[in-house]
């Protein structure tokens, strides 16, 4: 197939799903039987229209190049039911969805999207900065005033915690954690408050809850000091410390283009917000490159990259010692096929660079690794923990779920069938959650999220 003309696997595209119920019913919608007037053309565009239960069917049509989605169904999610089904009937049959010219209402559109990503390309050429650079200043002044304050206030809520001893932190309830993550939204510091709001889970959690408390609390610490005293910090640890209690920062620096392989990509969600984590790969630069995007609460964030396909696309870095987050800029190309995992290394070669990683940004919760030659191993006969044990004898790290569901463990233990695989994810404090992985010697990602 040509770059343009290739296909994503079904797993690749209910990947895109933005929950399970729109993986289900983009399932039912994967047949030829709902679908009239499809085809698709060499730049990557896919179209058709989807009966649905009024006399009008949906005009359904992708930009696999983004990817990009437009439908007339009603729903808010994206990519809805019709676009995941669309996806689905080209991947399973070449000839189910033929080669032609998109009509009218598609080419609408596809010439709409090209000419806005023109204007912003445009836009990005001739920005010269912020328009008014001394009112942008004040207000980054003002809001670092807030955050100062709500960083003091902070810092004595920990000295009244500590000084009536750790046993007394289970007395006063969730409430508390809750009311003061409250005062740190209202200090315009949403780092600060997501970590408080991780300590009020912590009291009555389990055996040793007391000595989890107060790691975080050094932790929370570590990190107040650091803001009021980031003026005699090195200027990339200051980056990260703004990062870190939740000041807005930019992407900096000239973008990077490369092929990146989309290695995972899954959401994690709390009352207020779904974030979504996509992990890149650089094939030319060897660079790791994670990519967030935000939805608000019960609704899926809008981007979503085909995993175990690769795209030529600009990356530009976030400022920060240590920081992997980037911002996906321009894309060149519809995806391609990736071509195998990125290179490996041991198992105790992840825990090292996550070491590493630490002296950067001690804050940091996991950094991304690729393990070769790993066999996985379920628990044992009364135990509940999985291991990644290194096929030559080095380490075994335990496994996490966070970003694992369980059925994608039993994914990967039918993949390696007590034989090595190459299997990318997490590692942190916690252990390894796996994310991805590859048999040996075979150039498929198996997701296992």
């Amino acid at each position: 197939m040509t770059q343009q003309g290739v296909r994503w696997t079904a797993e690749q595209v209910l990947a895109l799903a933005p929950d399970d119920a729109s993986r289900k019913a983009g399932s039912r919608l994967g047949a030829a039987g709902p679908w009239s007037q499809h085809g698709c053309d060499g730049a990557g565009a896919v179209w058709g229209l989807c009966k649905g239960s009024g006399s009008t069917p949906y005009r359904t049509v992708v930009d696999t190049s983004g990817p990009a989605y437009k439908c007339s169904c009603p729903s808010r999610k994206f990519p809805c039911k019709h676009a995941l089904g669309l996806l689905l009937l080209r991947s399973g049959d070449g000839w189910a969805v033929p080669d032609g010219a998109p009509p009218d209402w598609a080419e609408q559109w596809l010439a709409g999207r090209a000419g806005r990503t023109a204007d912003k390309r445009l836009d990005a050429a001739g920005a010269g900065g912020v328009a008014d650079p001394e009112a942008a200043r004040r207000r980054a002044e003002k809001r670092a005033e807030r955050i100062t304050s709500g960083a003091l206030e902070l810092e004595q809520r920990l000295a009244d915690l500590l000084r009536g001893g750790l046993a007394t932190a289970e007395r006063p309830g969730y409430g508390l954690w809750e009311e003061t993550a409250a005062r740190m939204v209202d200090a315009q510091a949403p780092g600060l408050a997501a970590r408080v709001r991780e300590l009020g889970a912590i009291p009555g959690s389990g055996p040793g809850w007391p000595t989890r408390l107060l790691e975080e609390c050094a932790l929370l610490h570590l990190l107040d000091r650091a803001w009021l005293g980031r003026a005699a910090l090195p200027e990339p640890l200051a980056a990260t410390v703004r990062t870190r209690v939740g000041a807005p920062t930019a992407p900096q620096g000239p973008a990077i283009r490369d092929t990146w392989q989309v290695l995972a990509q899954y959401d994690t969600a709390d009352a207020k917000l779904t974030t979504r984590r996509i992990w890149l790969y650089g094939r030319e630069s060897g660079r790791s490159a994670l990519v967030l995007d935000f939805g608000a609460a019960g609704r899926a964030p809008a981007l979503a990259l085909p995993v175990g396909l690769a795209i030529d696309a600009d990356l530009t870095p976030y400022p920060g010692a240590g920081q992997l987050r980037a911002a996906l800029g321009e894309r060149y190309a519809a995806p391609v096929a990736a071509g195998g995992p990125p290179p490996g290394g041991t198992t105790a070669d992840a825990v090292e660079r996550y070491g590493r990683a630490l002296l950067d940004d001690p804050w940091l919760e996991a950094s991304p690794a690729t393990l070769a030659e790993v066999i996985p191993v379920p628990p044992g006969e009364g135990g509940d923990t999985w291991q990644l044990a290194d096929a030559k004898g080095g380490l075994a790290l335990p496994v996490i779920a966070a970003g694992a569901a369980h059925a994608g463990l039993w994914r990967l233990l039918a993949l390696s069938g007590g034989a090595p695989v190459t299997v990318f994810g997490e590692c942190g404090h916690r252990g390894f959650a796996p994310l991805a992985a590859w048999a040996e010697g075979a150039g498929e990602e198996v997701a296992l999220t």
